[in-house]
């Protein structure tokens, strides 16, 4: 099984400057997938999900472009050939 995880430049840089991630998660969901990105990227991780393991308020994450937050979280299903898009949440005015 495959997955893409795709990151904007801030966060790449925490994966070694990849905006794409090609991901074999060991189990069918977000927290599964998230575990394996942890394992090559920890520090990647630790700015996607808190000391708890959730994934941090300000981290919106999509899987084929729905809102996780809305289909089950870390529980969230992600099929083999995903595209799983992490983004922070922008601030300012």
């Amino acid at each position: 099984m495959s997955v893409q995880v795709v990151l904007p430049g801030v966060l790449a840089d925490l994966a070694g400057g990849a905006k794409h991630l090609d991901v074999d998660p060991a189990g069918g969901t977000l927290a599964d997938l998230l575990d394996a990105v942890a394992a090559r990227h920890p520090t990647l991780d630790r700015r996607i999900r808190d000391e708890t393991g959730r994934v941090r308020r300000f981290v919106n994450v999509y899987v084929d472009g729905e809102d996780v937050r809305w289909q089950g979280g870390l529980a969230t299903a992600v099929p083999d050939g995903a595209v799983v898009q992490v983004l922070p949440s922008v601030a300012g005015g």
